[in-house]
């Protein structure tokens, strides 16, 4: 369970790694975007296309670019970040009562 939640938010890193990188960078390529941050081109394709799906970008001739949500999502993605830790925070089990075998 633990190892699904890691692998989510690697895959959530590298999304907005990669969105970091076309509003820093935009219009900008697969391949600049793969050289720079290490990961593999389909890695790269695949984060391109989810958020692409999510209308945070669209392609162009010249390579990925911003569209009109794009500034309202970095807007409030520190917010829901918070949200999300609080929520993670709130299942710690401080002190684990000895289990029975």
């Amino acid at each position: 369970m633990i190892d699904r939640l890691e692998k989510e938010v690697d895959m959530l890193e590298r999304h907005l790694k990669v969105l970091r990188m076309v509003i820093g960078n935009e219009p900008i390529g697969i391949v600049k975007m793969s050289n720079e941050t290490g990961y593999p081109h389909h890695k790269v394709r695949y984060s391109l296309r989810v958020l692409e799906e999510e209308n945070l970008i669209e392609p162009s001739s010249q390579g990925a670019i911003t569209t009109d949500r794009t500034a309202e999502f970095v807007d409030d993605l520190d917010g829901k970040l918070d949200e999300i830790t609080d929520k993670i925070g709130e299942m710690r089990i401080e002190e684990t009562p000895e289990l029975e075998n």
